[in-house]
């Protein structure tokens, strides 16, 4: 298989970048300082992740709005040219075929962002034309992303969470949305490709710190974000990972709203919970949840909490499992006891 590389791809490689797989792409998973080291820098300072193996389908002309509508689960009604909103692709059963994140630019224009191996499906349903090999797209993260990328680009360090602008950066047009996924504020910047690295040296040389897709994992699980593949997929909905908020159920129907009603109406036969344990083993993907022995869900996402310094997971449980029930982990043999808790496991940082 070819993969895709980041216009960043060089810029990576000069900074010794361990480079790996991801969704087709060849994307930074860790530079020489390391995950942890990162992950820290975000949630103290601030970082810039390179998400360009995110897709960028653009749907534009008179009749986009309605396209979207008709298709996407959330309400497009609720926000306005200059906003962006997290939405849900269903397919016919219910379950999430992709999450996205919608960019309207403009009256007439919308960016939709899907995860990196969805590109093509999600353009296949709302239409419009697949732009992602012409930019980059640039997160900057942390309670420290604001007051530093605005030494280098006020304008787009005062773009308001969730909002969306068209600016000019380095001479180039670039569209820069309040949006992230490390629970974190900040601003993701969509660049021209050519204009890429200056935009990049530009961000760091303003004290903002490198980080890759390793610590990217972290951050969001620390916050309680699904994954695209672990928290949502193929059987699950939007109610079972607790993320109901995305359906607006006032507007006509979208794809998969019958078998979404009737689980709405019967209740989810799981939900999506915390579980921290009381140790530093990390838990594991596909690992037993267990109440006195007996199986009461699974492990969809674990790791090391750099910041709790215990072990946390999300999980599918059983939906009368209430948050402080004590619950073990078997990993691997050996019963890790935690419970289940309420996320974010780590709130958002005060910015500095």
């Amino acid at each position: 298989m070819v993969l895709s590389h980041s216009p960043l791809h060089d810029v990576h490689r000069g900074l010794g970048a361990k480079l790996v797989p991801f969704g087709g792409w060849e994307m930074p998973l860790s530079y020489p300082t390391g995950t942890l080291a990162e992950h820290l820098s975000c949630r103290r300072g601030a970082a810039v992740f390179d998400v360009s193996h995110l897709g960028t389908v653009r749907v534009e002309g008179a009749g986009a709005f309605d396209s979207l509508q008709a298709v996407l689960t959330n309400d497009l009604t609720k926000i306005s040219p200059g906003r962006a909103q997290y939405t849900h692709l269903l397919d016919d059963d219910g379950s999430v075929l992709d999450d996205i994140i919608v960019w309207w630019v403009a009256d007439d224009r919308f960016d939709v962002m899907p995860n990196a191996s969805n590109t093509e499906r999600v353009r296949s349903a709302v239409g419009g034309t697949d732009v992602t090999a012409t930019r980059a797209v640039l997160a900057v993260q942390g309670p420290g992303a604001r007051s530093r990328l605005a030494a280098a680009f006020p304008e787009a360090a005062a773009v308001a969470r969730f909002g969306v602008q068209e600016l000019d950066l380095l001479g180039s047009p670039c569209v820069v949305a309040g949006t992230g996924y490390t629970g974190e504020d900040g601003v993701e910047l969509a660049v021209p490709a050519e204009a890429a690295a200056a935009v990049w040296s530009a961000v760091v040389a303003a004290g903002v710190s490198p980080a890759g897709l390793g610590a990217r994992d972290t951050l969001r699980l620390e916050a309680g974000l699904p994954l695209h593949g672990h928290e949502l997929g193929p059987g699950i909905t939007p109610l079972q990972a607790g993320l109901g908020w995305v359906i607006g159920w006032k507007k006509p129907g979208f794809r998969g709203r019958p078998a979404l009603e009737a689980e709405r109406d019967a209740g989810p036969p799981r939900r999506l919970r915390g579980i921290a344990l009381d140790g530093r083993r990390p838990p594991r993907e596909g690992q037993a949840v267990l109440v006195d022995d007996e199986q009461v869900g699974v492990v969809t996402s674990g790791n090391f909490s750099p910041v709790l310094e215990r072990g946390i997971a999300l999980a599918f449980l059983q939906p009368a499992l209430a948050v402080g029930t004590a619950v073990t982990i078997d990993q691997r043999g050996a019963a890790a006891p935690g419970a289940v808790v309420p996320t974010p496991f780590v709130p958002a940082t005060a910015a500095a």
